[in-house]
């Protein structure tokens, strides 16, 4: 397994190799020894969620399950394509409010680590794109929020579509007003 470091500390691109023959490819999607042998110590996954998005220009958060229940996460994308995103939302952090967007797709095979203490969100590149993560704790609603997906900075690839986005969404508090429950 290949580890990128992203310029926000502790978030992490996580590739894994696969073996390609003329039937298709194998791939270990998640391997707990070898990223501990690449000095890669995740904590322990509990849930597994998988999403659909049938249009092009979906937007799905920007979300976080705030303490007790904070989740970490590992994304990556089973079918089609994605701009994935996770904002910095930890107080006294040196890159707090900064974001990072990785596309991860089908065909790259990327994944983006996401510990706690980030916002996540991405935006669908294609039609019948999935998305598949692992999250480090349960999903708590007592613990769910949201921020505004456009209120970050971001620089959303599709900047001339009119997103798909849920009302959740639609109606999430912006950044400029948000009080993060996470510390560095």
């Amino acid at each position: 397994m290949m580890i990128e470091i992203t310029p926000i500390p502790d978030l992490l691109v996580i590739t894994s190799q696969r073996f390609i023959d003329e039937r298709g490819f194998f791939s270990e999607s998640w391997n707990r020894r070898k990223l501990a042998e690449a000095g890669l110590d995740l904590p322990e996954f509990v849930q597994d969620n998988h999403s659909l998005s049938h249009s092009e220009g979906t937007v799905r958060g920007l979300h976080y399950q705030a303490p007790p229940h904070a989740q970490g996460k590992l994304v990556r994308c089973g079918r089609g394509r994605i701009f994935d995103v996770a904002v910095d939302i930890r107080n006294g952090s040196p890159t707090y409010g900064q974001w990072h967007a990785e596309e991860l797709s089908f065909a790259n095979g990327r994944q983006l680590w996401i510990p706690a203490g980030f916002l996540h969100g991405f935006m669908t590149l294609e039609p019948d794109s999935e998305i598949i993560y692992k999250c480090t704790d349960y999903y708590s609603p007592e613990c769910d929020g949201a921020v505004h997906w456009d209120s970050a900075g971001i620089g959303w690839p599709l900047d001339t579509t009119t997103p798909a986005i849920s009302e959740k969404d639609r109606n999430a508090v912006a950044f400029s007003d948000f009080a993060s429950p996470f510390e560095y």
